[in-house]
């Protein structure tokens, strides 16, 4: 009350309404060529507390923090003439969420500057920042609720970022799938189809064109290959697209679709047709997983398929062609869950023996 009476002493009103949009910190070090210096300069100070300052006064003032929320707040002062309750506290939450992350951003960027004196991969402090893109329908399971996130500041966007050209909405297990099938295609140079089922590879191949792939891919297991998820490393073309036709497909994912294929696609109505940019090499980003109470990191498989790095221990070396082979095999193998044996002839894949509990069993 003392500082409500100075304010009307002074004849100055109370502030209803904080709007500030940060210093681009996230862009400016996504820039290649942003030196540390250029970073630095960019690490807002002031309106991080004045965004900090208006929510945790969200009783009495509003606070906007992000450009896509003007028009609904706009669109409520003209109706009412002032904001709700509800609406100012989530302003104040997104206004913490995202200071949150402004904040992770940084710490992480010090982090790869070497600031915390750790030349380790780890961070001491391992701080995530996630946008929520939508909710999912299920989980993995009917009775489990799900959402997507994408991640702040990522090198490449994925799935979070891919456009659905076609098809009913991604479910939680499809999004499993096309990312399994999709980081599968990606380690080949050669044209390239994989075949997803239940997270593993059912069939796969290189070919010199993406049809004869698809053939050599599909003939690995003809019935597994039914509801699968299938991914391409080139723009799908028409000749690929008819020779999927006669196959129940739950989603198809390529870095394009020429539009003949797009048209024979459409006969497909159920089949999710998914477009989604090759993953540049990849980024210096750890691989997380989830455990009750905390959290398990570890560098992302990388390949190690350059054979003059390997070591022959049988008397007769591999042909060339047999080698090829081989660099092929270790391709696929590695995404095909443990225990995992891969058999090919050429660059196909004749067998998948996945997740069994024998080595024996797998092959």
């Amino acid at each position: 009350k003392p500082r409500l009476a100075e304010l009307a002493q002074r004849q100055i009103s109370p502030i209803d309404l904080v709007v500030v949009n940060l210093y681009p910190f996230e862009q400016t070090v996504a820039r290649p060529q942003a030196t540390l210096a250029d970073a630095i300069e960019e690490i807002d100070i002031g309106g991080v507390t004045l965004l900090r300052a208006a929510a945790k006064n969200s009783a009495h003032v509003g606070v906007l923090c992000d450009p896509a929320s003007y028009d609904t707040v706009v669109s409520e002062l003209q109706q009412t003439g002032a904001l709700s309750d509800a609406t100012r506290r989530r302003l104040a939450y997104a206004a913490f969420a995202h200071t949150a992350a402004y904040d992770a951003a940084i710490a992480a960027y010090l982090f790869r500057q070497g600031f915390a004196g750790d030349a380790s991969a780890y961070p001491p402090h391992l701080l995530l920042a996630f946008d929520k893109v939508r909710d999912l329908r299920y989980g993995e399971n009917p009775h489990q609720t799900a959402a997507l996130y994408s991640e702040r500041g990522a090198a490449w966007p994925g799935l979070a970022g891919a456009r659905v050209l076609q098809g009913k909405e991604l479910s939680f297990n499809n999004m499993v799938d096309l990312e399994s099938a999709w980081m599968a295609a990606a380690e080949h140079s050669d044209p390239a189809i994989v075949i997803i089922k239940h997270a593993n590879p059912c069939g796969a191949a290189t070919a010199p064109t993406l049809a004869e792939a698809y053939e050599q891919a599909f003939a690995c297991d003809t019935v597994s290959a039914y509801g699968s998820v299938i991914a391409a490393n080139r723009v799908l073309d028409r000749a690929t697209a008819a020779a999927m036709s006669t196959l129940f497909v739950e989603a198809i994912v390529a870095p394009g679709f020429e539009p003949a294929a797009l048209e024979l696609l459409a006969h497909k109505k159920d089949c999710r047709v998914v477009a989604m940019p090759l993953p540049s090499p990849m980024p210096d980003m750890l691989d997380l997983r989830r455990l009750r109470g905390g959290l398990l990191a570890q560098t992302y498989d990388v390949s190690q398929d350059d054979p003059a790095t390997w070591r022959v221990v049988t008397r007769r070396a591999p042909t060339a062609e047999e080698m090829r082979g081989l660099v092929f095999a270790w391709r696929v193998v590695k995404h095909v869950k443990s225990n995992a044996i891969v058999l090919v002839q050429g660059t196909a894949t004749v067998g998948v023996g996945a997740g069994q509990m024998s080595r024996v069993d797998a092959v």
